[in-house]
């Protein structure tokens, strides 16, 4: 990580687009110099993994901990390479130009991928030497390619339908059913993985221009996988399972100030003496994937590597839960042998963490993160952990994440008297709901971490209709998109000017 550096949070899905959602396309590159001329190192996107109607396209609850979200490809790039031609991608649906209406855009990607896939299999001839990459990425990403694609290929046969129900066999993975069901879909398994090496292909090639523009790329890895998954299909005994491949026991975290009741989240937990025996090869293969991926990786729920909260299947509450613990040191030295050292990790040390957990963030020296808008609760402030002044060992300062309300939102909609007195105290003036997101952004980049990262949202001073999440609820999140047209050189030097001056450049 980069000594005093800066970046921009801002999800691929979120960039401009003609087709309904941010992809890999030009808007991606035109990102990527926007960035470099106002003078950022790092982009911070969220995880890139497929998502689904069920979970509302959250990038955090996904069906594969490797695959590539296909509503992420470029139509024009398809057309650069001569699978789409360009009459395939004009005279489409009128897209809105400030949300994603993923219910108007699965269908139309869909069926251009569709197109591609198609005609690429049409003409083997034309495609010579994309069928060679196609053949040198299936050998190359077998590990997990496989067992994606035919459970992708299985569920939709079966209308969606969570893997443990499932016909007996292909729930077990019974070796006779799974290459029967191959034999008869081998068409839709192909194309499963034509979709996903186009996506793999056109991100390694924004990759490529990110660091010939010097920006640096930071992922985002969530802790837990969803039960309906491709990998806890394929490797049951990673988690806390039951014969019929129901979970024992879910993750969440347990009662406190905030909940009574704690967080229930659902999630299969990990069996990590199996993870132990096992060499933590499956995980050994996730942070190595990321790792070729991007430059930099954020840790979601980092705690769940030290301990984690199981609760017992089927309560309805965090209340009856227990810590578990896990093998940490022994976890992450098998990474930094397997991988690389020091891993380049952010620690997310979000929310109430204990010694133990901060003992091991300084022991392998991860950056923590910190959030400035939670800076300016309490009676006595000057003594907040947030709040630049306080910062200890190596981290990440934030004016907000993607679960957080803008910077003007939180300051209309959700900061209380007392909160508003402690910044304008900080401050020594009367904060504005014109100027606040400017407070915000100042003291986080001229702050003594070693990374400050703000979401373009607050950059532009966008208010709660451009939040990204709001945690606990269903509806209306993941969608917010940038207009181009907001992305003016005006903002694009006001930004140069203030790395510049916080020496963040």
């Amino acid at each position: 990580m980069s000594e005093r550096a800066s970046g921009i949070l801002l999800h691929i899905s979120s960039l401009p687009s003609p087709f309904g959602i941010g992809d890999l396309g030009e808007s991606a590159y035109r990102f990527a110099d926007f960035l470099h001329d106002a003078k950022q190192i790092y982009w911070q996107i969220l995880p890139i993994n497929p998502t689904d109607p069920i979970s509302q396209h959250s990038p955090y609850s996904s069906t594969s901990a490797f695959a590539g979200n296909e509503l992420l490809i470029s139509p024009q790039l398809l057309v650069k390479e001569r699978l789409l031609n360009s009459t395939d991608i004009t005279g489409g649906p009128e897209f809105p130009v400030e949300h994603v209406d993923f219910e108007a855009v699965k269908p139309h990607k869909d069926s251009l991928l569709e197109r591609a896939a198609t005609k690429f299999e049409a003409r083997p001839t034309l495609y010579r030497a994309l069928k060679r990459d196609f053949n040198n990425f299936l050998e190359t990403h077998r590990f997990w390619m496989e067992d994606y694609a035919l459970f992708s290929v299985i569920k939709k046969h079966h209308g969606g339908a969570i893997w443990t129900s499932w016909p007996k066999g292909l729930r077990d993975r019974n070796k006779n059913a799974l290459l029967e069901f191959s034999a008869n879909h081998a068409q839709a398994v192909h194309k499963i993985k034509f979709y996903q090496f186009l996506f793999f292909r056109q991100w390694q090639l924004l990759r490529r221009y990110c660091r010939k523009t010097k920006i640096k790329l930071i992922g985002d890895l969530p802790i837990y996988m969803n039960l309906d998954s491709a990998d806890v299909w394929a490797n049951p005994k990673n988690y806390k399972l039951e014969t019929d491949g129901a979970p024992s026991v879910v993750s969440g975290v347990p009662p406190d100030y905030f909940s009574r009741t704690g967080q229930l989240w659902g999630n299969p937990v990990y069996d990590w003496k199996a993870l132990k025996k096992a060499n933590y090869s499956w995980w050994v293969q996730r942070f190595r994937f990321n790792f070729q991926l991007f430059d930099l990786v954020r840790v979601d729920h980092f705690r769940g590597f030290v301990k984690f909260w199981e609760i017992p299947a089927g309560h309805t509450t965090a209340v009856d839960g227990q810590w578990a613990s896990v093998p940490t040191h022994d976890f992450f030295k098998s990474l930094e042998r397997a991988c690389v050292k020091p891993l380049p990790i952010i620690a997310e040390d979000l929310g109430f963490i204990t010694d133990d957990v901060r003992d091991v963030i300084r022991g392998f020296n991860f950056p923590g993160m910190k959030v400035l808008m939670f800076a300016f609760n309490g009676d006595d402030v000057s003594q907040h952990p947030y709040l630049p002044e306080n910062y200890t060992g190596r981290c990440v300062v934030y004016t907000g994440t993607h679960d957080n309300n803008t910077v003007r939102g939180w300051f209309q909609q959700e900061v209380a008297e007392k909160v508003r007195g402690n910044l304008n105290k900080y401050f020594g003036r009367d904060i504005s709901a014109e100027t606040v997101h400017w407070e915000l952004i100042r003291l986080a980049l001229g702050s003594p971490a070693e990374l400050a990262i703000i979401p373009l949202q607050d950059y532009l001073g966008l208010g709660s209709e451009a939040r990204m999440n709001t945690p606990a609820t269903v509806n209306g999140n993941w969608r917010w998109r940038v207009d181009q047209e907001k992305l003016t050189k005006t903002l694009m030097i006001k930004i140069a000017e203030e790395t510049m001056r916080s020496e963040r450049n």
